[in-house]
């Protein structure tokens, strides 16, 4: 089972959720508050789940309604994804892939361990 790491930050918090492994399959943007920050857990928690892929690596990709992962190629030529919530507001992203199907597995892998993941404060 993963969890959320939270931690404060100079300009606020952010989270990242760690696999049971212990790597980082997703980080948040930084929050000004802790509140809105644990906010963003909830968003992942509730949104990964049902969220559709929308593989923008693709000649003719489709356009997904939100909630969504992105799958996009960065300016490294990597793949990466991104979470966006009902609103269209970024929740989180991945790091950076040189295969589209370890991009994908990193989206799975979002989705299996966001839903139970404990809260875990991390000292600043």
């Amino acid at each position: 089972m993963g969890k959320f790491v939270v931690k404060a930050t100079e300009k606020g918090a952010r989270f990242n959720l760690v696999a049971s492994n212990g790597q980082v399959i997703a980080t948040s943007q930084t929050y000004k508050a802790l509140r809105s920050c644990l906010g963003g857990v909830n968003s992942v928690r509730v949104n990964a789940p049902v969220a559709a892929i929308e593989d923008q690596t693709q000649e003719d990709w489709t356009k997904e309604k939100c909630p969504k992962f992105q799958v996009y190629l960065d300016k490294a030529g990597e793949f990466r994804f991104r979470l966006l919530a009902k609103n269209g507001q970024n929740i989180c992203h991945g790091e950076g892939y040189t295969q589209l199907r370890s991009c994908l597995s990193g989206i799975e892998s979002v989705r299996k361990n966001a839903v139970d993941a404990e809260v875990e404060q991390a000292e600043a």
